[in-house]
Formats: C-alpha cells, structure tokens, sequence
C-alpha cells in the first residue's frame, strides 16, 4: 500500500459521515477563528483610543504676566479638546471623582486653581512646579491607567514646551538688554579710562609741580631766615650807631658850646691869652675824645651800611621771587581736582599776605638803606672832620705861644670853628634822627622778616603737603586707571560671551532650548497597526492550536497499516502527511484572513505562506510524536508545551524581560522561531535570519518524524493479527 493512499484512506474516514465531516471543518476553522477574531478586536486599539472616556476637571484662576492677565489652564483645555486624543469630557471635580469610581471615566485629568500661578512662576526668584493630577481607576481597566500615564506625560510634555519656550524666550530678551546696557557700560568704561588716563598725566604734573613749589618754597624760607637774620644784626648795629650819634651829637654840642667860648675868648685874647694857653693845653685831649667817637660812628655806620646792603639785597631777592611763586603755586592749584573756590582763595590769601609782607619789608629796607647811606657819608665827614681836629691840636697847642701874637688870626679861625661846630651839631643832630629812624627801620625789618621767616616756613610746611597729597593723588589716579582698564577688559571679554541674537534667532533658540530634542524614527521594518505587530506570535499560536485540535480526530499512525504492512516509514510519513496537508490548507485560510479581510501588508507574500506551511507541518511532526508516544497523555502535553511557549516566544514582550529558566526555553522551544521567522518576512527584515528559523524549525521536524518513526517501528515490532480488528471509534 502506497503513502499517497494511505493519506487517502484517512481523509476519507474523516469526511465518512456528515457529522464527522462537520467536526472536521470545525476543528479546521480553529485557527482561523482564533487568529483572525484576536487579530481583528485588536487591530489598531491605539486608534480607538480616542473613544476612551476621560473627565476633564479645570479649575485654574489665571495669573498676571508682565502686567496681562493669562489663563494657562483654559489654553491647555482648549489644546486638549482640539487634539481629540481621547474623549474629553469637561466635569466638576465632585462629577469627576464619582465618574471615575463608577465606570463613567476611565480617569481624570486635573488643573488646580493656581496653575497658571505655578506656571508664571518660572520667571520669578521662586519658580514652583505646576502639578497636573491625574486620577485612575484600575478597576475600571489596567491597561486605561497605562494609557492615562501616557496622556499625562504628552499634556506635560505640550506645557514644558511652551512654558519653556516662554520661560526662555524672556531670559534670552534679558540678555540682550544685559548686553546693550554692557555696551553702553563698556562705552562707559572706555570714557573713563580716557579720563583716569588724563587725570593720571594731571596728578603727575601736579606732583611734579607740587614737588618745584615745595623747593622754592624751601628756599624762600630759608632766604627768609637769612633776612630775618639780617636785619636783626641790622638792628643791632643801627641801636649801636644811635647810641654813638647821641654821643657824636652831645660832642658836637659841646664843641659848638666851645668854638662859641673860644671865639668869644679869642676877643679877648689879648687880655686872657694865660686863660687861653690853659684851655688849650687841654684841647688836645678833647679833640682826641671827639675824634674816637668820630671814628666809632663811621665804623658802625659802615658795618649799618653792609648789613643794610645784605638785608636790602636778600629782601629784594625775596621779593623778586614772590611772583613767581605765586604764580606756580596758582598753576598747580589750578590743576588738583576737587579744590573747591574757598579752599584755593585761603591759600592764596595766606599766600598774599605773606608776599605783601616781603614787599613791605623790602620797601623799609630800601628807605633804611638810603638813610643809612647818608648816614655813613655824614658821619665820614665828622671822621674827617675830627681827624683833622686831632691832627691840628698838636700844633694849636704847640703854637700857644703864637697864640696871642695870631689872635687875630684865632679870632677868625674862632669865629669859623664857631660856624662849623654848628653845622656839626646840626649834622650830628641830623645824625642822631637819622639814626634813630635807622633803629626804627630795622627793628621793623626785624619783626616784618621775622613774618616773613615764619610765613615761608609755614608755606614750605603747606607746599610739603602738597607735594606729598599730590605724589599720593598721582599713585590714587593710577591705580583708578588701572581699575578702569580692568573693568574695560572685563566688560568687553563679557559682552563678547553674551549672544546679541535678533528677535527671530531669540525666537528660534527659545523654541530649541523648550525643546532641545526631537525623535526621529528610522524603522529598518515597521508593522503598519498594532494588530499587524501582534500578528506573528498569534499566527503562530494558531498554528498550533489548529494543529492540536486536528489530532483530537485525527489518528496519528494508523495501527492496521502498521501491522499489515510491517512498513513503519511509510505508515509514519502518511500519519505525518495526512494533518499536514490539513494544516497547509489552515494556515492558508489564516493568511488569506490576515492579508484580505484585516488588511495586514506582507513584504515578502509567497515566503510567508511557504514558512507558514513548514511551520504548522513542523508543529505536525512534534504533536503526532507526542500522541505515538504517549496517546492521550502526549496530546495532554501538546497543551502544556502551547502554555509554556505561549510565555516564552517573545510575541508580546521582548524575550529578554523573561525570567531565567523562561528565557532559556526561549532559546530552545519551536514556536520562537515560528514568531521571529514570520516578523523577519512580514515586516521585510533579514531574510537570513528567516532563513536561520527555517533551519532550527527543519531540525524540530525531522527530530519528531526519526522518533516517531523509532516509535513506529516498535510498535510495528509487537503487533499481531488481532491488532487489525476494526476499532470501535474507527
């Protein structure tokens, strides 16, 4: 007997009755039913999403924002609406806590009173997170809390963006008035570093200025001391000149008192020529006398004519001098800022007084120089005078004798002495008040430089000052320079690190920075719904079950053929063959439903269906195995095997969320091949990889047909002729 009609031979038990012809195209429908009704409800479940009812509660009040009132709540409620992501239904939140513990809604979304508040808050120094509150129901549905938590982070992501953009389109409008207003400060920083610079060339000037007038004025005190030294010697020598012009006058008195005697003695010379002679002897010694005091007086009139020399020359140099200091001293006061008027006309007043001193003082000494001059040539002619007095007693004594024969000769040279010892009483009176005003001149030159010493120290110790404020104003005005080129430095370095974007690039960078990232998707292969996604792994499941509900009314080795044909190959590959064929016929009605009715794209059509094909006969091979081996307890473990690769076949959740032994079955049993093989030509993936599936699925089929052809020729082993009595459920 031939395979072929060995194959016959069950199809035609199979299709024998009506009954058994109506059970055999139930079983046959299975997968079909099972695949295509599955695949169909959830076909494209996240497009129906927006039947989901869900209770929009919005309770915002608003907020003020740079002065205009916003109501962020009321935005994202309109946003929310127009996206018809899912049902919203606006409700209080009392109608919205009652729907969603009854069924009514799925969950809640919640915008509190101060959402707007917490949201404009991002631009303040106290931003707080603006809460959206989302209420689930598990009961109502697991799965509509997972899609809850999806809405809600979409609704967060759509406020982040435009509270973000927002938030930083105002920081990036704060920098660029930071960076106008650091132009402006660098404009700023560059005027003054010009003016410290300037006012750092000025400080220096001053200090150096300061420092010539200090110098001078150092000199000018120290000429003033030597003046004021001057004129007290000065005044010491006129005291001493009017005491011997007092002497001199008082002398010159007496002569005159006795030229006039002697005159009016030599009248009578004739009659008192012994008187005479006697008054003569003592002649000489007076003339002696008055010619020391003579002598005395011209050399203290010569030392008063030096020293007044000396005061004359020192004060006139003194006074030489005031102008231009002065005027230096004006120069640098003029140049130190921050001088106020009053400050610099004090200084100038004590500066004043103090040349108007000098200038009075030289005024004096010129009179008492000039005085004092005249005084020297007066008493150089009383010298003079009395010298030649002192010469001629000698000889006036000497000549007594001839005395009274040249009386007429005294009485003239009586007469004459007479008149000339007038004039030198008034020249020696004319003297003693010139002397005198020398005293006084020089005594007022005495106190007047004495101001002046005590001035031009004080305006040395005032010009020190100066020098020393101004050598501390030039260091000061250095460092605020090198402060200013500093702060010039780091203004520019900062506006060059500030970006000065117009308002479109602000725009742009605030709609970056609210979201820096996007996704963009490359799918190398791609499911068209989720339905599509699923439809391996249910496709796969059919096959199995479509498979296992076959062997419920399909023999797997037929026990006549084994016993009359002692043939265990041939019996098992028609046992093989016979569910075979009915799988290709079920997996072929599958990817009709799957491709025609549900709509599902398949990249590769004609190796799908042929892998489709090899799957269920592969799953053929291992079931029939299993039933030869242990009858109704291998179809028992038909069902397990389904379970345990229903969890471990990766057709819902990737294989690697598997726990470890699970995960190492994934490795092993048929169907994750099944899965992965269908994906790979379905979707228009690798097809190497499907090619791989083909080649781990083969080793399964042709290890279950070796051993069911092992198992075959045992039983074919222990078979006997009572074996062929006709089985009573055929």
């Amino acid at each position: 007997m031939k395979i072929v009609t060995l194959v016959r031979t069950e199809l035609r038990r199979l299709t024998a009755t009506g009954l058994a012809r109506l059970a055999l195209v139930a079983l046959m429908l299975v997968p079909v039913i099972y695949a295509g009704l599955y695949l169909w409800a959830n076909s494209d479940p996240y497009g129906n999403i927006k039947n989901i009812p869900v209770a929009l509660v919005v309770e915002d009040t608003g907020a003020t924002l740079d002065g205009k009132a916003v109501n962020y709540g009321t935005q994202v409620h309109d946003q929310l609406i127009a996206d018809d992501s899912v049902e919203w239904e606006d409700a209080t939140a009392d109608q919205a806590a009652s729907g969603v513990r009854n069924g009514d809604y799925d969950f809640v979304l919640t915008l509190g009173p101060d959402f707007s508040t917490m949201l404009t808050s991002a631009g303040t120094a106290t931003p707080t997170q603006a809460v959206v509150q989302l209420t689930t129901n598990d009961t109502n549905s697991f799965l509509a809390s997972s899609i809850a938590a999806t809405v809600a982070e979409k609704v967060r992501l759509s406020i982040s963006e435009q509270v973000g953009e927002a938030a930083a389109l105002q920081f990036l409008n704060g920098f660029s008035t930071i960076h106008d207003n650091l132009g402006t400060a660098l404009d700023g920083a560059n005027q003054l570093v010009d003016g410290t610079g300037q006012a750092q060339t000025g400080a220096a000037a001053l200090a150096d200025g300061a420092a010539t007038a200090n110098t001078g004025a150092q000199a000018l005190a120290s000429g003033a001391a030597t003046a004021a030294s001057g004129a007290s010697t000065l005044a010491d020598g006129a005291a001493q000149a009017a005491t011997g012009a007092g002497s001199l006058a008082d002398g010159a008195s007496r002569l005159a008192s006795g030229a006039s005697t002697l005159s009016d003695g030599a009248n009578q010379a004739e009659t008192g020529a012994a008187t005479l002679s006697t008054g003569v002897q003592s002649l000489p010694g007076d003339t002696a006398t008055l010619n020391d005091g003579a002598q005395k007086v011209a050399a203290g009139n010569a030392k008063l004519a030096g020293a007044a020399d000396q005061v004359a020359s020192a004060t006139q140099d003194a006074a030489s001098q005031v102008p231009v200091v002065r005027a230096d001293i004006v120069k640098q006061l003029d140049d130190i800022p921050g001088l106020t008027d009053a400050q610099r006309a004090a200084i100038l007043d004590r500066l004043d007084s103090v040349g108007k001193a000098i200038t009075d003082g030289n005024s004096k000494v010129e009179a008492l120089d000039t005085q004092v001059d005249q005084l020297a040539d007066g008493a150089a002619q009383v010298a003079a005078g009395t010298q030649r007095l002192a010469d001629a007693a000698p000889t006036l004594a000497g000549g007594a004798a001839s005395l009274a024969s040249g009386t007429a000769q005294v009485a003239a040279g009586a007469s004459t002495l007479a008149s000339s010892a007038g004039q030198l009483s008034d020249g020696a009176a004319t003297l003693a008040t010139g002397t005198a005003q020398v005293s006084d001149g020089a005594a007022s030159l005495a106190s007047g430089t004495s101001q002046l010493a005590d001035g031009a120290s004080t305006l040395a110790g005032g010009t020190q000052q100066l020098a020393d404020g101004s050598a501390t104003l030039s260091t000061g005005a250095g460092q605020l320079n090198a402060g200013a080129v500093k702060l010039r430095d780091g203004l520019s370095s900062g506006i060059d690190q500030i970006p000065d974007y117009t308002p479109d690039q602000r725009q742009t960078a605030a709609a970056t920075i609210a979201t820096p990232a996007r996704v963009d998707t490359d799918s190398i292969t791609k499911a068209s719904t989720y339905g599509a996604g699923m439809a391996p792994f249910f496709i796969s499941l059919a096959a199995w079950i479509g498979i296992y509900a076959l062997f419920l009314i399909i023999k797997p080795l037929s026990r006549r053929a084994l016993t009359a044909l002692r043939a265990p190959l041939r019996v098992t590959f028609a046992g093989w063959l016979a569910p075979a064929l009915l799988g290709a016929l079920q997996m072929a009605a599958v990817y009709f439903v799957v491709t025609v009715p549900l709509g599902f794209s398949v990249a590769n059509p004609a190796l799908m269906l042929a892998f489709m094909v090899f799957t269920s006969i592969t799953f053929v091979a291992i079931i029939g195995a299993l039933n030869i081996w242990l009858g109704s307890v291998g179809q028992f473990l038909g069902l397990v095997l389904m379970v345990l690769q229903l969890v471990t076949a990766g057709g819902t959740f990737p294989w690697q969320t598997l726990p470890g032994p699970l995960a190492a079955l994934h490795h092993v049993l048929p169907m994750s091949y099944a899965v992965d093989g269908i994906r790979q030509l379905m979707y228009g993936g690798d097809l190497s990889l499907a090619l791989n599936d083909v080649g781990v699925l083969a080793v399964w089929l042709a290890a279950a047909i070796a051993f069911s052809m092992f198992l075959a020729t045992r039983k074919t082993a222990s078979r006997t002729l009572r074996d062929l009595r006709p089985s009573l459920i055929g």
